[in-house]
């Protein structure tokens, strides 16, 4: 029984859906809720069916109508939603032509149902979609399931539904896909007969669903004016910056032909519909305004006005800071100039510096002060920075010069000397007392990595020239050998005939030996005598002949 409203149902969303698709595909912008004409005349007519809920009289149900049926509703509304309602309901019985009989062809009766109801009704549109509310009492007129006459009673509905405003014809028809209510009848039938079937009173509470179109007329008698709004963006600019205004409006009819009027009291304006755009070149700072203007007709609601401040701003002057390092340096440091500009608008800068003392070289943010040749003076260095629109910043800093510093030339300096005239018979020999002056001289050249040792080997008038050498060699290898000193960081030198010794001199890094009365020799034409230094043999021990001779092989060795 609930086929055929289905099917109408599921007609009529389909239709929906289609009518608006159909308005998207012909390019129509989705309009919102206030675009679409409220009307102030709904004419309502559709297809209905009625199912009785767990209704009895005499204990025999009320049936389900499934019979041609029909709902018929004039509305007439005082505002945007509140209106007035009034509905007609016709249902058809199996039993129709029966029904001012006092009984039935058979022993069950469909029920046939007319109703005359009014009552409030409530609508919130939101856009196409228009749902409502409505509370109706009346009449209805019924027969019983079971030989009741078709009689008068009192009736009450209430229920909801939605419509969909078709976007074709002016909003002229809607869909109504679904209405819903809730149907409660009183009827008296009279006595109740001898049988137990006959009169009674029927109290019947059904679901009535129903849908089909709506026919929309006419405007609220209690109609909004329209209403424009304007807004700038940017609200405030830099001249030469584009300012776009965008109105929005409220209560227009969409399918009447609107107008939109601008005007504004600074810069260059270029119209278009609801937007409109300002050229801001050359404007001086200051407020400006546009004015805006809506028209549907000659009538005052019809109409609106509007205005959009917008704010030119003047560019914000650079800021700059200075700084030199070093701050105090000697004459003929380069000194480093640092600045650092900002623009709080974001404009382009340009640097440049002056100076009163030396030679500056800019680069952008950064400059390099060169003080050669510069006495002992206080420079004062003057930093500017200027951006694309004129305006400027500037800076100051200083740097004190100091004289340039005296080089230290490094000097050498005489070590301990080592004395060969305790043992006249061996008389180039390093004793244990001359070790502890070669010792105190190692220590010297570890604390001093990068210097090094001259030896410088003297004799006796009555001494042959080589010994001086010897002894320089024999004091070198000891140093070498026993200490770990790194041979290359000894000169060997002979020098006067001052006496038996060999005399050490440290020479640091940088420094030089200069001595006239000193020369180098030929190591490989010295033939060495003896030991070069004394061995961990004790003194007392006696030294025999063939030692001796291997002692003169291995000094000879050494070389």
């Amino acid at each position: 029984m609930l086929c055929p409203l289905v099917r109408f149902v599921r007609t009529a969303l389909t239709l929906s859906l289609l009518a608006g698709m159909a308005s998207i595909s012909h390019g129509q912008a989705a309009k919102s809720g206030t675009e679409y004409p409220d009307s102030r005349f709904d004419i309502y007519g559709g297809y209905s069916y009625l199912h009785p809920l767990n209704s009895y009289i005499n204990n025999y149900p009320y049936k389900p109508v499934s019979n041609p049926a029909g709902t018929l509703s004039l509305t007439g509304y005082f505002g945007r939603y509140f209106g007035v309602q009034v509905e007609g309901t016709y249902f058809s019985g199996n039993g129709e032509h029966h029904q001012y009989f006092p009984t039935c062809s058979d022993s069950r009766c469909d029920q046939l149902y007319y109703s005359v109801e009014a009552g409030p009704v409530l609508r919130y549109p939101l856009g196409p979609f228009i749902p409502f509310v409505h509370v109706l009492a009346g009449r209805a007129r019924i027969n019983g399931p079971v030989q009741q006459k078709f009689t008068w009673g009192d009736g009450l509905t209430g229920g909801l539904g939605f419509d969909y405003v078709l976007p074709y014809w002016g909003g002229l028809v809607a869909v109504r896909p679904i209405q819903a209510d809730l149907l409660y009848s009183h009827v008296n039938y009279g006595p109740q007969g001898s049988t137990g079937v006959t009169g009674g009173v029927g109290d019947m509470l059904a679901m009535k669903l129903s849908g089909g179109l709506v026919l929309r007329f006419g405007e609220p008698s209690t109609r909004q004016n329209a209403m424009l709004g304007c807004t700038a963006e940017p609200v405030s600019v830099h001249a030469g910056d584009p300012v776009t205004i965008t109105a929005s409006t409220l209560y227009l009819n969409p399918h009447k032909k609107t107008t939109y009027t601008w005007t504004t009291n600074g810069g260059k304006l270029t119209p278009s519909g609801p937007t409109a755009a300002i050229d801001t070149t050359g404007m001086a700072p200051g407020q400006y305004t546009v004015n805006g203007h809506v028209d549907q007709g000659p009538r005052a609601y019809q109409q609106a006005s509007c205005s959009a401040p917008f704010t030119v701003k003047a560019y914000e002057p650079p800021t700059l800071t200075c700084s030199a390092n070093p701050a105090t340096a000697p004459s003929g440091t380069t000194i480093m100039i640092s600045t650092v500009g900002t623009s709080p608008d974001n404009r382009p800068l340009t640097y440049s510096y002056t100076t009163t003392a030396g030679q500056l070289t800019a680069t952008g943010p950064t400059a390099s002060l060169s003080t050669a040749g510069l006495g002992a003076m206080l420079i004062n260095i003057g930093c500017n920075v200027v951006d694309d629109q004129g305006q400027s910043a500037k800076a100051a800093t200083s740097v004190t010069i100091t004289p340039p510093p005296v080089p230290v030339i490094p000097q050498t300096q005489g070590l301990c000397g080592v004395s060969f005239t305790r043992d006249r018979k061996r008389p180039v020999r390093v004793d244990n007392e001359a070790k502890g002056c070669l010792d105190d001289v190692a220590l010297s050249l570890t604390q001093h990595s990068d210097s090094k040792l001259v030896i410088i080997g003297n004799t006796s008038p009555d001494e042959k020239p080589e010994a001086a050498a010897e002894r320089a060699m024999n004091a070198r290898q000891y140093l070498t050998q026993e200490k770990g000193i790194d041979a290359s960081r000894i000169e060997l030198r002979v020098g006067d005939t001052s006496g038996r010794t060999a005399n050490d001199v440290l020479v640091p890094a940088g420094a030089t030996f200069s001595d006239a009365n000193t020369q180098q020799f030929d190591e490989s034409a010295i033939h060495r005598h003896g030991q070069a230094y004394g061995t961990a043999h004790p003194a007392t021990a006696p030294v025999h002949h063939h030692a001796r001779r291997n002692i003169h092989q291995e000094s000879t060795q050494v070389r």
